[in-house]
């Protein structure tokens, strides 16, 4: 559910299962990793205890805070999770009432000065993304669920199981693509040129019995960089088809048709869509891709798929062997506000991930990584000069 929000989350302890077979009255003791997508903002990990209570009135409260203090000798953190959480009060008209807080002591001594603005503004981890996320995930839910799709329009799925599993399978590529690039505790980014801000940082790991993934050793790369342009604007001309082949080095400036698309929130820009070019010689592959935005983030994340798996998935059928590596792009206000009106510019992380040896021993070659290396900043470059107008 918030994937984009916790990179890492496990139960250590469960004190209380709750009663009448739900959650009230469950007490559970916990630790999790709260990110940002960007490999230059360190997660927030927290120790807590986590409970969950539903009032007389149908109220539910769900909290969290911080058990930090009760260790005989705690392990310093950089963050502390006073108390936390949510409440959901049922409506008459069969919606949710949702008041959430955020409440934490925070060193952020590890932020690079790009994002210390959107991350003090309390943009970056605060109330307003969990909730925005949670409204967005509500919105992909019913989606999902609905059976009286439209059938007049072109591209338009309206298998309902086919509708499924493709939204499965992007929501598996998104949670995979939020995993690869964040500045998780478990995760080591290594800087591959000189010292400034928007330096190419990659991290290897190894992919064994992964599902979805073939075996062998996958690179992941980000750059970091500013844009003087709105959100919403670098959002959408990031995901439209008909702008791709002026970013897009593997598209060589090919014409890129939009074959399928899913809806999925209140948002035109909120959709899952299938992609192929039309003049490629790569003719049985298609790109997934999912674009999503809010009033605290955009993502433009996508990943080719075999044309034939793909087909699989279009009627219904099983998705866990259907291999993904995703890249895309995380687009962030600045910290300035929030949306167009509110920040004067965008904080942009382009990343990439490639399986560069179908080998998990193998060793990284000098290679791989300058190709990676080359493949952003190409694509870096190519955004700048396309949205040049905008800025002029």
């Amino acid at each position: 559910m918030f994937s984009g929000i916790v990179s890492r989350v496990m139960t250590l302890e469960v004190l209380s299962t709750g009663v009448a077979g739900n959650y009230n009255g469950a007490l559970q003791v916990m630790t999790a990793e709260f990110q940002v997508p960007s490999p230059l903002v360190p997660t927030r990990e927290s120790y807590y205890v986590w409970y969950c209570k539903q009032h007389a009135d149908g109220t539910w409260v769900v909290v969290d805070d911080s058990l930090d203090t009760l260790r005989p000798n705690p392990a310093p953190r950089s963050c502390q999770r006073r108390p936390s959480g949510c409440l959901i009060q049922e409506m008459p008209n069969g919606y949710s009432k949702v008041t959430w807080v955020e409440h934490v002591n925070v060193d952020e001594l590890g932020v690079h000065n790009m994002y210390k603005q959107l991350v003090n503004s309390g943009n970056a981890f605060g109330a307003k993304r969990w909730v925005a996320t949670l409204d967005r995930q509500c919105e992909r839910l019913a989606s999902s669920l609905a059976s009286n799709i439209p059938t007049g329009d072109v591209g338009v799925i309206a298998n309902q199981e086919g509708r499924k599993s493709m939204l499965k399978l992007a929501e598996r590529m998104v949670i995979s693509f939020y995993a690869g690039v964040s500045a998780s505790t478990t995760h080591t980014w290594t800087t591959l040129s000189g010292t400034g801000a928007d330096d190419v940082r990659v991290m290897t790991r190894k992919s064994v019995d992964d599902p979805g993934k073939p075996p062998g050793i996958v690179l992941s790369a980000a750059r970091c960089f500013w844009l003087p342009i709105p959100p919403k604007r670098v959002f959408e001309f990031l995901r439209d088809e008909n702008s791709r082949n002026e970013w897009d080095i593997l598209f060589n400036g090919g014409i890129v048709q939009e074959m399928a698309h899913i809806t999925n929130g209140r948002d035109i820009g909120n959709c899952v869509s299938l992609l192929r070019s039309v003049n490629s010689s790569q003719s049985n592959m298609l790109i997934l891709q999912e674009s999503c935005t809010d009033q605290t983030a955009s993502f433009v994340i996508y990943a080719p798929v075999d044309i034939v798996a793909m087909n699989v998935v279009l009627n219904g059928s099983d998705l866990d062997y259907v291999a993904l590596f995703p890249s895309g792009f995380a687009i962030l206000p600045d910290g300035g506000g929030m949306g167009d009106s509110g920040s004067s510019g965008s904080l942009l992380t382009v990343a990439f991930q490639i399986l560069v040896d179908s080998d998990p021993t193998a060793k990284l070659s000098l290679g791989s990584v300058a190709t990676v290396n080359n493949l952003i900043a190409c694509t870096v470059e190519r955004i700048k000069a396309a949205l040049s107008c905008d800025t002029a």
